[in-house]
């Protein structure tokens, strides 16, 4: 009995230091620009200005109706809520070419990176996209969403209200 309170104890412990603490994005994992330049995260991540970033790829439909949807909004977030938007794509050596088209297509004007890897999804505990965060200045993710749906990107700008106050 007393191994058993023990393990509960200690399970409730671990899981507020998990869950109770404002989670930092990592910023270690490889991520290069569109001309295949390796590039710091951290750059982008910890520069004091609130960021989002989005998880998409050229084959995913509501990843760039995300990405559309948040490029109407997005000068208004600028000057309002000082915003940058990263918009990360994990598309593989196959796929990749088809980034700078349809970037250009949709004239998205955020900063594009690739991920080709798996290790930032892995990090951050998910396998689908888009996967989408926000971060305040210091690059604590305050608030995360996955999948697409049109209208989330008013929920994203409620958080973006509350992250000012």
């Amino acid at each position: 009995m007393k191994r058993l309170n023990l393990l509960f104890i200690m399970t409730f412990f671990v899981s507020l230091t998990v869950f109770g603490q404002t989670t930092e994005f990592p910023t270690n994992a490889r991520v290069y620009d569109l001309q295949g330049k390796r590039v710091d995260l951290k750059d982008y991540v910890k520069n004091g200005q609130p960021t989002l970033i989005s998880f998409w790829a050229t084959w995913c439909k509501p990843c760039k109706l995300e990405l559309t949807n948040m490029a109407e909004l997005y000068p208004d977030w600028q000057d309002k809520y000082n915003l940058q938007i990263v918009a990360i794509s994990t598309d593989n050596a196959r796929t990749l070419p088809k980034v700078k088209t349809i970037v250009s297509q949709k004239r998205w004007d955020y900063i594009i990176l690739n991920h080709p890897g798996n290790e930032l999804q892995t990090t951050l505990n998910f396998m689908t996209i888009p996967e989408t965060f926000l971060l305040d200045g210091k690059g604590n993710i305050i608030y995360r969403h996955s999948g697409y749906v049109s209208g989330d990107e008013y929920e994203l700008e409620d958080q973006l209200e509350k992250l000012l106050k």
